[in-house]
C-alpha cells in the first residue's frame, strides 16, 4: 500500500526524499535490565516488566529538530508505528510504505527498507539499535546512504549519530552540503550470550553513511587486557574502595574496570549489568531502573560508571538502567567516572545521551570527576 499526505501543494520532485523507519520496540529492554529486545519472547518479557516504548519518542525528537527544513523534505515512512505515526504527529509531508501492524518484526524492516531503496530515497534514516542496523544492511547494503538514530540498548555500530538531535543536524547538512560518505561498520552481539555476561561482538558488514566526526559515533572499541591495563584497573578500584563512604548506596555500572571493584571486594559483580553496593558489600545484582529507584529512596547514593571504549559515552549506551530519573535522584555531583589512562587517551571526549535534552545540557554545563589511577583524579567536560 502507498498513500500520500501532501502539504502546501508542493510537488514530490521539488524536495529531497528521506526514508524513515522506526523499530517501535528498540530500546525497551534497557531500563528493565534485559540488555536488548531481539525476538518476540524478550519483547514480551520487557513489556511484562513495565518497559515503555523508547523509539517513538526519540523519533519524534529527531523530527522536531528537523522542522527548520520541513518544507524541503518529503518523508517516505514505514506504515503505522514504523514511522507513519511519528511523521503525522510532527506535521511532515510523507508517503507510506507497507501495512500497519500491531506487532512488527525484523522482516518488516527489511521489506520496507528494500522498497525505499527501490523508490530512490536520498537517505535512509532508521530509529533502532544494532539489530535494526543489521536488518537495514541486509536490505540495502551499500546501495544508498544510511543514518541511525540511536534508540537501542546496544549500539556498537558506527552508523549512529550521537543522539537524535545530532541525527537531525546530519540530515540538514546532507541536504544543504555535500557531506562525505564512508563505509560504516555494522556490529552486533549475541544477546543471549550478552545476558549471560559474555560479549561476543561480530562484524556483519558495511553500509554507506554520511560522515561528520563530531556528530557520528565510532564503533565500540574493546579495552586491551594488557598487564599495564590490568594494574591500572586494580589501582583505580583500590582507590574507589578506600573512598567509599558508610551507608551510601553505590550504583556501579557495567564494564571491566567497574567489575574489578567487585573482584577486590570479593563480590561477584556482573560484567554487563548494574549492581548495587553498600558498606563495601554487594546488596543487589543486575538491577533494573525500578529496583535502583526503590533501593536509593531516602538514601544517599553515588553512581560509578566507565566510558564506552572508543565512543566515550558514560550514559545512554548499555547502561540505560541508570536512567535520567536515577541520575536526577542521585545528582550530577555524585557521579564518578572510572577510566584507565589508556582509555582516556583513546577518547576525544566524554558523552551522554540520557534521552532528556535538558539533562544532557546540564552535563555539558558542568564537569564530572574521573578517576584514572590510584589517587589520580581529573575534572572532565562532557560533550
Amino acid at each position: 500500500m502507498s498513500t500520500e499526505n501532501k502539504s502546501d501543494g508542493q510537488s514530490f520532485l521539488q524536495v529531497k526524499t528521506i526514508g524513515l523507519i522506526v523499530n517501535p520496540v528498540a530500546g525497551m529492554g534497557g531500563a528493565v535490565g534485559l540488555k536488548g529486545t531481539d525476538g518476540t519472547v524478550i519483547v514480551n518479557r520487557a513489556k511484562s516488566l513495565g518497559a515503555k516504548p523508547i523509539a517513538p519518542v526519540r523519533a519524534q525528537v529527531f523530527l522536531s529538530e528537523l522542522k527548520p527544513v520541513k518544507d524541503e523534505v518529503r518523508l517516505v515512512v514505514g506504515a503505522g508505528s514504523m514511522g507513519e505515526d511519528e511523521a503525522e504527529s510532527s506535521g511532515f509531508s510523507y508517503t507510506v510504505l507497507g501495512e500497519g501492524k500491531k506487532e512488527t518484526s525484523a522482516e518488516d524492516t527489511v521489506a520496507i527498507a528494500k522498497k525505499m531503496a527501490d523508490s530512490g530515497v536520498a537517505l535512509l534514516v532508521f530509529c533502532g539499535g544494532d539489530g535494526t542496523a543489521r536488518d537495514i544492511l541486509k536490505a540495502v547494503g551499500t546501495a544508498l546512504p544510511v543514518l541511525g538514530v540511536p534508540t537501542g540498548v546496544k549500539m556498537h555500530s558506527a552508523v549512529f549519530a550521537v543522539n537524535p538531535q545530532a541525527a537531525a543536524r546530519v540530515v540538514m547538512r546532507f541536504l544543504h552540503e555535500t557531506l562525505p560518505l564512508r563505509e560504516a561498520e555494522v556490529m552486533d552481539v549475541d544477546e543471549q550470550a550478552f545476558r549471560a555476561g559474555s560479549v561476543s561482538a561480530e562484524l556483519y558488514g558495511y553500509v554507506l553513511a554520511p560522515y561528520e566526526p563530531h556528530l557520528i559515533q565510532v564503533n565500540k572499541v574493546a579495552s586491551p587486557m594488557t598487564a599495564s591495563e590490568l594494574r591500572n584497573h586494580a589501582a583505580i578500584s583500590v582507590y574507589i574502595i578506600e573512598t567509599m563512604k558508610p551507608d551510601v548506596v553505590y550504583i556501579i555500572g557495567p564494564g571491566t574496570t567497574t567489575r574489578t571493584i567487585g573482584d577486590l571486594l570479593d563480590a561477584k559483580k556482573t560484567l554487563l549489568g548494574v549492581d548495587l553496593f553498600c558498606n563495601k558489600r554487594i546488596v543487589a545484582n543486575d538491577v533494573n531502573e525500578k529496583q535502583i529507584l526503590e533501593e536509593i529512596d531516602g538514601k544517599t547514593a553515588q553512581i560509578i560508571v566507565t566510558p564506552i571504549g572508543g565512543q566515550g559515552f558514560i550514559f545512554g549506551r548499555g547502561n540505560q538502567q541508570i536512567s535520567r530519573e536515577v541520575i536526577r535522584r542521585v545528582g550530577l555531583d555524585n557521579i564518578i567516572v572510572v577510566a584507565t589512562e589508556g582509555k582516556l587517551r583513546s577518547l576525544s571526549s566524554l558523552r551522554v545521551d540520557t534521552g532528556e535534552p535538558t539533562l544532557d545540557a546540564a552535563f555539558r554545563e558542568s564537569k564530572v570527576k574521573v578517576v584514572a589511577d590510584y589517587k589520580t583524579e581529573y575534572m572532565m567536560s562532557v560533550e
